[in-house]
Protein backbone atom coordinates (compact mmCIF):
# COMPACT_ATOMS: atom_id res chain seq x y z
CA UNK A 1 0.00 0.00 0.00
CA UNK A 2 1.28 3.35 -0.58
CA UNK A 3 1.52 5.80 2.85
CA UNK A 4 -1.05 9.19 2.57
CA UNK A 5 2.27 11.60 2.71
CA UNK A 6 3.67 9.76 -1.00
CA UNK A 7 -0.06 9.50 -2.32
CA UNK A 8 -0.14 13.30 -2.09
CA UNK A 9 3.55 13.95 -3.65
CA UNK A 10 2.27 11.47 -6.52
CA UNK A 11 -1.22 13.55 -6.68
CA UNK A 12 1.04 16.84 -7.19
CA UNK A 13 3.56 15.54 -9.42
CA UNK A 14 0.49 14.69 -11.85
CA UNK A 15 -1.29 17.82 -11.38
CA UNK A 16 2.20 19.77 -11.96
CA UNK A 17 2.87 17.51 -14.99
CA UNK A 18 -0.60 18.34 -16.27
CA UNK A 19 0.01 22.16 -16.22
CA UNK A 20 3.38 21.40 -17.66
CA UNK A 21 2.00 20.27 -20.49
CA UNK A 22 -1.00 22.90 -20.71
CA UNK A 23 2.00 25.56 -20.95
CA UNK A 24 3.76 23.70 -23.68
CA UNK A 25 1.05 23.60 -26.11
CA UNK A 26 0.03 27.64 -25.03
CA UNK A 27 1.49 30.40 -27.21
CA UNK A 28 3.71 32.69 -25.18
CA UNK A 29 2.08 36.52 -24.86
CA UNK A 30 4.98 38.15 -27.04
CA UNK A 31 4.49 35.39 -30.13
CA UNK A 32 0.80 35.68 -29.75
CA UNK A 33 1.54 39.29 -30.21
CA UNK A 34 3.49 39.41 -32.82
CA UNK A 35 2.09 40.97 -36.49
CA UNK A 36 3.39 40.03 -40.42
CA UNK A 37 2.49 41.72 -43.27
CA UNK A 38 3.65 39.78 -46.29
CA UNK A 39 1.45 42.15 -48.67
CA UNK A 40 -0.05 38.75 -50.23
CA UNK A 41 -3.32 40.11 -49.03
CA UNK A 42 -5.02 43.43 -49.34
CA UNK A 43 -3.34 46.37 -48.81
CA UNK A 44 -5.54 47.45 -45.24
CA UNK A 45 -5.36 49.89 -42.91
CA UNK A 46 -1.95 51.73 -43.53
CA UNK A 47 -1.65 55.51 -43.26
CA UNK A 48 0.23 57.04 -45.74
CA UNK A 49 2.28 60.25 -44.31
CA UNK A 50 4.22 61.21 -47.25
CA UNK A 51 4.87 59.64 -50.60
CA UNK A 52 2.98 57.70 -53.09
CA UNK A 53 2.74 53.80 -51.84
CA UNK A 54 1.13 50.77 -53.67
CA UNK A 55 1.80 46.89 -53.73
CA UNK A 56 3.06 46.09 -56.75
CA UNK A 57 4.72 42.52 -58.38
CA UNK A 58 8.39 42.62 -57.50
CA UNK A 59 10.63 40.06 -58.46
CA UNK A 60 11.89 38.36 -54.96
CA UNK A 61 9.13 39.24 -53.26
CA UNK A 62 8.02 36.26 -50.65
CA UNK A 63 4.50 35.53 -51.28
CA UNK A 64 2.56 35.75 -54.76
CA UNK A 65 5.14 37.77 -55.91
CA UNK A 66 4.01 41.18 -54.33
CA UNK A 67 5.67 43.83 -52.06
CA UNK A 68 5.35 47.33 -51.16
CA UNK A 69 6.56 50.23 -52.97
CA UNK A 70 7.43 53.53 -52.78
CA UNK A 71 7.56 55.77 -55.70
CA UNK A 72 7.30 59.72 -54.80
CA UNK A 73 10.53 61.22 -55.99
CA UNK A 74 9.72 65.10 -55.38
CA UNK A 75 9.28 64.73 -51.27
CA UNK A 76 12.09 65.24 -48.95
CA UNK A 77 11.24 62.10 -46.99
CA UNK A 78 8.48 59.64 -47.76
CA UNK A 79 6.57 57.72 -44.77
CA UNK A 80 3.70 55.49 -44.38
CA UNK A 81 3.14 53.36 -40.94
CA UNK A 82 1.91 50.07 -40.49
CA UNK A 83 -1.42 49.35 -38.45
CA UNK A 84 -1.37 48.95 -34.86
CA UNK A 85 0.56 50.21 -32.22
CA UNK A 86 1.55 52.22 -30.35
CA UNK A 87 4.62 50.55 -29.19
CA UNK A 88 6.98 51.60 -26.36
CA UNK A 89 9.38 48.41 -26.55
CA UNK A 90 9.55 46.51 -29.74
CA UNK A 91 11.61 44.30 -32.29
CA UNK A 92 11.20 44.97 -35.73
CA UNK A 93 12.27 43.39 -39.01
CA UNK A 94 12.06 43.32 -42.74
CA UNK A 95 13.43 43.15 -46.10
CA UNK A 96 14.05 46.06 -48.73
CA UNK A 97 14.98 46.58 -52.12
CA UNK A 98 16.18 49.54 -53.14
CA UNK A 99 15.23 49.72 -56.91
CA UNK A 100 16.50 53.11 -58.77
CA UNK A 101 17.49 56.62 -57.47
CA UNK A 102 20.30 59.11 -58.40
CA UNK A 103 20.04 61.35 -55.28
CA UNK A 104 18.97 58.58 -52.98
CA UNK A 105 17.99 54.91 -53.51
CA UNK A 106 17.59 54.21 -49.52
CA UNK A 107 14.96 52.16 -46.82
CA UNK A 108 14.65 52.86 -43.65
CA UNK A 109 12.39 51.76 -40.79
CA UNK A 110 10.55 53.79 -38.53
CA UNK A 111 9.60 53.31 -34.81
CA UNK A 112 8.10 55.46 -32.06
CA UNK A 113 6.00 57.47 -35.10
CA UNK A 114 3.86 59.78 -32.96
CA UNK A 115 2.46 62.94 -34.02
CA UNK A 116 5.15 63.33 -37.02
CA UNK A 117 7.83 62.64 -34.63
CA UNK A 118 10.23 59.05 -34.69
CA UNK A 119 13.16 57.27 -35.06
CA UNK A 120 14.09 56.09 -38.45
CA UNK A 121 17.40 53.82 -38.98
CA UNK A 122 18.32 53.42 -42.80
CA UNK A 123 20.62 52.01 -44.96
CA UNK A 124 21.29 53.53 -48.66
CA UNK A 125 22.42 52.25 -51.58
CA UNK A 126 24.52 55.17 -52.84
CA UNK A 127 26.04 55.70 -50.25
CA UNK A 128 28.10 53.58 -47.65
CA UNK A 129 26.75 54.40 -44.18
CA UNK A 130 23.54 53.02 -42.32
CA UNK A 131 22.70 55.68 -40.04
CA UNK A 132 20.18 56.31 -37.00
CA UNK A 133 17.91 59.20 -37.37
CA UNK A 134 15.50 61.14 -35.24
CA UNK A 135 12.97 63.55 -37.26
CA UNK A 136 11.57 66.64 -35.03
CA UNK A 137 10.64 69.47 -37.48
CA UNK A 138 13.73 67.97 -39.47
CA UNK A 139 15.75 64.94 -39.51
CA UNK A 140 18.99 65.13 -36.58
CA UNK A 141 21.43 62.13 -36.80
CA UNK A 142 22.05 60.35 -33.88
CA UNK A 143 24.47 58.02 -34.99
CA UNK A 144 25.97 56.29 -37.72
CA UNK A 145 28.25 53.48 -39.04
CA UNK A 146 30.81 52.53 -42.06
CA UNK A 147 29.41 49.54 -44.65
CA UNK A 148 29.33 48.44 -47.46
CA UNK A 149 26.81 49.97 -49.47
CA UNK A 150 24.09 47.17 -50.09
CA UNK A 151 23.60 46.56 -53.87
CA UNK A 152 21.08 48.51 -55.70
CA UNK A 153 18.43 46.30 -57.43
CA UNK A 154 18.86 43.46 -54.48
CA UNK A 155 16.88 42.22 -51.05
CA UNK A 156 18.16 43.06 -48.36
CA UNK A 157 16.87 42.88 -44.66
CA UNK A 158 16.83 45.39 -41.63
CA UNK A 159 16.15 44.70 -38.27
CA UNK A 160 15.70 47.98 -35.07
CA UNK A 161 14.74 46.63 -31.72
CA UNK A 162 13.50 50.03 -29.00
CA UNK A 163 13.88 48.75 -25.57
CA UNK A 164 13.09 51.95 -23.31
CA UNK A 165 15.91 54.37 -24.40
CA UNK A 166 18.21 51.67 -26.17
CA UNK A 167 18.06 51.71 -29.77
CA UNK A 168 19.88 48.82 -31.71
CA UNK A 169 19.80 48.44 -35.65
CA UNK A 170 21.03 45.65 -37.74
CA UNK A 171 21.67 45.58 -41.59
CA UNK A 172 21.85 41.84 -43.07
CA UNK A 173 22.14 40.59 -39.76
CA UNK A 174 25.51 42.63 -38.81
CA UNK A 175 24.86 44.73 -35.47
CA UNK A 176 25.89 48.14 -36.70
CA UNK A 177 23.95 51.26 -34.48
CA UNK A 178 24.10 50.42 -30.47
CA UNK A 179 22.44 53.91 -28.76
CA UNK A 180 21.07 55.42 -25.92
CA UNK A 181 18.36 58.11 -26.58
CA UNK A 182 15.41 58.95 -24.59
CA UNK A 183 13.68 61.91 -26.84
CA UNK A 184 10.54 59.42 -27.88
CA UNK A 185 9.27 56.65 -25.91
CA UNK A 186 6.10 54.88 -27.79
CA UNK A 187 4.68 54.78 -30.97
CA UNK A 188 3.20 53.35 -33.89
CA UNK A 189 5.89 51.22 -37.11
CA UNK A 190 6.40 51.89 -40.53
CA UNK A 191 8.82 52.42 -43.67
CA UNK A 192 10.67 55.56 -44.88
CA UNK A 193 12.71 56.53 -48.41
CA UNK A 194 14.30 59.86 -49.17
CA UNK A 195 14.00 62.15 -52.51
CA UNK A 196 14.17 59.78 -55.34
CA UNK A 197 14.42 57.25 -53.67
CA UNK A 198 11.74 53.89 -55.55
CA UNK A 199 12.23 51.05 -52.54
CA UNK A 200 10.17 48.19 -52.39
CA UNK A 201 9.47 46.51 -48.74
CA UNK A 202 8.62 43.03 -48.05
CA UNK A 203 7.99 40.49 -44.85
CA UNK A 204 7.88 42.94 -41.83
CA UNK A 205 7.50 41.65 -38.91
CA UNK A 206 6.30 43.53 -35.41
CA UNK A 207 6.99 41.67 -32.22
CA UNK A 208 6.39 43.62 -28.97
CA UNK A 209 8.90 43.30 -25.87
Amino acid sequence: MIDMSKRRWLTSAAAMAAVASIDARRPSRAAASQVQFDFARPFEGWETVTGKWAVEEVAGASKGARALVQRATGNAFNVIIAPGGPYADVDVTARFKPMSGREDASGGIVVRFSEGRYYVIRANALENNFNFYCYDQGRHEVAGASVNAPALGQWHKLRVTAERDHIRGWLNDQPLIDQRDSRFVSGRVGFWTKADSITAFDDLVVRPL
